[in-house]
């Protein structure tokens, strides 16, 4: 059974720094797209930043590009994503997603429970 654990977040404040981790297990990971996504109470889950399986293609959304690194880990089964330059509209819950359409009986989409991110003023 699929599982993503994010960890990580908390609260910090204007300008500082976070990584958040999201460790997997249950499947291949390294065959899997890697996704983070944010949401804020009330409003649509939000696209942040991407990498594609086996360290291809990575892709930020706007609110990340340029303050935001996404990486991984394949031998830990591991997705991060190093923010900086945090602001308070950062301010979200944060998702992992690991998504695979190629994969045997496919496709996989599966979703992590969250971690909160606070950036004070």
């Amino acid at each position: 059974q699929a599982q993503l654990a994010e960890s990580g977040g908390g609260l910090v404040q204007l300008g500082g720094s976070l990584r958040l981790s999201c460790v997997t297990s249950g499947f291949t990971f390294s065959n899997y797209q890697m996704t983070w996504h944010r949401q804020e109470p009330g409003k649509e889950r939000e696209f942040v930043a991407r990498i594609g399986a086996s360290y291809g293609l990575i892709e930020y959304g706007g609110s990340a590009a340029g303050r935001f690194t996404i990486s991984r880990d394949n031998a830990k089964n591991t997705l991060y994503l190093q923010m900086s330059s945090l602001k308070p509209e950062d301010t979200a819950t944060y998702y992992c997603n690991a998504w695979c359409g190629s994969c045997f009986k496919g496709p996989y989409d599966y979703w992590g429970q969250g971690t909160q991110v606070t950036v004070s003023s």
